[in-house]
């Protein structure tokens, strides 16, 4: 019986490449059920996304690897319908966390939330019903940050995670970290980046009478709230707005940038490029 696959890959563009591979699906008895592709002429990059089913997607794996050597691909092959094994980080504010757990639990994101971390207890959480997800609480101060950190790490190897999740989790991740959890790692960042970086930007914001405000969801770099750009969205405000108003609309669109963001890369229609990213989306 056919099932539904999804390749994605990234090269130097050059003639022949699309040819070659639907080439290889029709070889591999695949049926193609939608193609995105896009030629990035400022970086010389070549993206393609395809959603296919075939009966014998191994056949296909085969075909793909000496073309991914002749044109030098950044590729996967992957089950269209595996969720992507998670880990989420979160401080006191669990608006976005509920919104992802509510999201998962009606099957309208492909993810599979093996465990849960933040730095306060679980009863610090006021919206987030965490049922049966294993949760690991992990204080932080000045000088455990680096346990704490090796901590997180051994939380995601133990548990497999592919994907680490900051979800309002209020702590700057050391370079070492960023590292570690590099291409694999959103964060959601409550103003409209590049405005109001660091803390507090709907203070900022409200502090230069903004009259629109924003979140941004970004993979995690080194460079705080520098990384590339996955998602974004704006509200309108006014003089009248106080930054607990701002605060309150922010929580809104926070969630809904953050579970785009998500869905989006899970569906493996996000590809880096250099400092920027290519989304497919849907």
């Amino acid at each position: 019986m056919a099932s539904s696959h999804i390749l994605v890959l990234s090269c130097p563009d050059q003639p022949g490449i699309v040819h070659a591979v639907t080439g290889a699906l029709l070889a591999g008895g695949g049926n193609i059920h939608e193609s995105r592709q896009f030629d990035d002429r400022e970086t010389g990059q070549f993206f393609l996304r395809i959603v296919f089913s075939a009966q014998d997607a191994a056949a296909i794996d085969a075909a793909m690897r000496p073309l991914a050597s002749q044109f030098a691909m950044d590729w996967k092959l992957v089950p269209a319908d595996r969720p992507v094994k998670t880990l989420i980080l979160v401080s006191k504010f669990d608006h976005c966390l509920g919104y992802l757990l509510y999201k998962a639990r009606m099957g309208e994101l492909p993810i599979d939330i093996v465990a849960i971390a933040s730095n306060h207890p679980a009863s610090a959480l006021t919206v987030s019903t965490i049922g049966d997800i294993p949760f690991h609480h992990l204080p932080i101060t000045k000088d455990t940050k680096a346990e704490q950190e090796a901590r997180i790490k051994a939380v995601v190897e133990e548990t497999g995670a592919e994907l680490v999740i900051l979800a309002r989790y209020m702590q700057i991740l050391s370079d070492d970290l960023a590292a570690f959890l590099a291409g694999r790692c959103i964060n959601i960042h409550h103003s409209f980046l590049p405005s109001f970086k660091g803390a507090k930007p709907y203070h900022q914001a409200h502090a230069r009478g903004v009259k629109m405000i924003g979140a941004t969801a970004h993979y995690v770099t080194a460079d705080l709230d520098e990384g590339p750009i996955i998602h974004q969205a704006t509200e309108a405000v006014t003089h009248e707005d106080t930054p607990e108003d701002l605060v309150r609309k922010g929580r809104e669109i926070e969630s809904r940038v953050l579970g785009k963001a998500v869905a989006w890369h899970t569906q493996h229609r996000v590809f880096p490029n250099a400092a920027k990213t290519v989304v497919f989306g849907n």
